[in-house]
């Protein structure tokens, strides 16, 4: 997914797509892009601790095959010094902790950090229920469209699997900027579609792309 970092540009692009797609629609569109949704140190170091286990007894009995003996105090200090050196390399280099958390827990947490998110930036507090959140984690690899229930009620699951699609696809390419700007077009058309914009509409949330 992408790694190069959005732009002054790609936010004004951003910006200014959702403020065109809301002049059709009484729904709102908020975007939020993190970098990671976790830290996941400790589930690295656990998933890590576990593999140096196993490799720990392969190499144990590679050893007595051999018939080579390894003194028991000898074979613990390897075994410490190897396990607190990869505590010190995931410590020291983020980016490798991902590497060692199975992708299910990845999701879980950049899910929970969604739903956080639509928490948190108010998008469940429109007055008729119409908030739309458009959420990516680059770490995880993961993109969600998170509904308020007065568009849930209309709007199928399948059609927010489309945008995550096209979003992750875009993503995927390092057209984050892209994958947004269309996300917000297909969202705001949906809008559009089940929620026209009626006189007096008021603009409940910021219009622009929140980087945590």
């Amino acid at each position: 997914m992408a790694t190069s970092s959005l732009t002054h540009a790609d936010h004004e692009r951003i910006a200014e797509a959702i403020r065109t797609a809301e002049q059709k629609t009484g729904g709102e569109i908020y975007c939020v892009v993190a970098r990671s949704s976790d830290g996941y140190f400790f589930q690295a170091a656990f998933t890590a601790t576990l593999a140096l286990f196993a490799v720990s007894i392969a190499f144990a009995y590679v050893l007595e095959a051999l018939w080579v003996t390894v003194r028991l105090p000898h074979f613990l200090i390897v075994q410490a010094v190897a396990a607190v050196s990869l505590y010190i390399l995931l410590w020291l280099i983020p980016r490798l902790r991902i590497h060692f958390v199975p992708r299910r827990q990845r999701y879980r947490a950049a899910h929970a950090n969604a739903v956080k998110q639509f928490l948190a930036r108010n998008v469940h507090r429109t007055a008729e229920r119409t908030g739309v959140l458009i959420f990516v984690s680059i770490a995880e690899r993961y993109a969600e469209v998170v509904a308020d229930s007065g568009i849930d009620a209309k709007v199928g699951q399948h059609v927010w699997d489309g945008v995550v699609r096209d979003l992750t696809a875009h993503a995927s390419d390092d057209h984050l900027a892209d994958g947004f700007v269309n996300a917000i077009a297909t969202v705001g058309a949906v809008l559009a579609e089940h929620f026209p914009i009626a006189p007096g509409d008021i603009n409940e949330l910021d219009d622009h792309l929140v980087e945590i």
